[in-house]
């Protein structure tokens, strides 16, 4: 079920992505920072970690969970330093990600050369 679960979530976030896409004048960027945004003010709410719990990697895979993490990792940095918390707790929970992304990229912009 959890499989069902993850593929719904995961689809409807894409869904949702390729229809602003298609019928607005919106860029990739800008989706992206929507979702990011619209996953930070879910987790802001309580719903974000249920829609984890709830289906898993299928929320977990999408730009709406950076949102997410970037709100977890804020809201603990608060709670165990104040005020300064929020800023040197932003990135503590997806540091990991960030650094594979750049290595990755790195890499494979060493591997595969770019079409003119």
């Amino acid at each position: 079920m959890i499989f069902l679960n993850a593929f719904l979530i995961g689809g409807t976030i894409c869904l949702l992505g390729q229809i602003l896409l298609d019928n607005t004048k919106l860029t990739p960027g800008h989706i992206t920072s929507i979702f990011t945004i619209l996953g930070a003010f879910l987790a802001f709410l309580g719903i974000y970690p249920k829609l984890i719990e709830w289906s898993g990697a299928g929320a977990t895979m999408m730009i709406s969970n950076f949102g997410n993490l970037l709100y977890q990792g804020a809201y603990e940095g608060f709670h165990e330093m104040g005020i300064l918390g929020l800023t040197s707790g932003l990135l503590t929970k997806c540091s990991s990600a960030i650094v594979s992304a750049t290595v990755f990229a790195f890499l494979f912009a060493l591997i595969f050369k770019p079409k003119d």
